[in-house]
C-alpha cells in the first residue's frame, strides 16, 4: 500500500515509517508543498525464498530412516511426573 505523507511528518516519524515498511511492505510517497518528491520503498530481500523454491528444496531432502525408531524410543522413555498432591 502506498501512503502519502509530508516530508516533515516523515522526518518526525522516520522510525515508525521504516518499521511499517519493514514489517508490512508498505511504501511512502513523500510530498513537499503537496507535490510528490520521493518514495520510500522496501528493498528487495535477496535472501527471501519463494514457496515454490522451498518445496523444490524439500523434495531433495532424504528422509532419515531411523527417525521413526528414535521417536518411538523417546515416547517409551517418557513418563508422567508423579503428582505431589496425591
Amino acid at each position: 500500500m502506498k501512503i502519502t505523507i509530508s516530508s516533515t511528518k516523515a522526518a518526525r516519524n522516520l522510525g515508525d515509517c521504516l518499521s511499517r515498511i519493514r514489517h508490512t511492505g508498505d511504501s511512502y510517497v513523500l510530498t513537499k508543498g503537496r507535490r510528490a518528491v520521493a518514495e520510500l520503498i522496501p528493498i528487495a530481500d535477496e535472501s527471501a525464498v519463494t514457496l515454490g523454491e522451498l518445496i523444490n528444496e524439500l523434495k531433495r531432502v532424504e528422509a532419515d530412516a531411523g527417525f521413526a525408531d528414535d521417536l518411538s524410543r523417546v515416547n517409551k522413555a517418557d513418563t508422567l511426573m508423579e503428582n505431589p498432591w496425591d
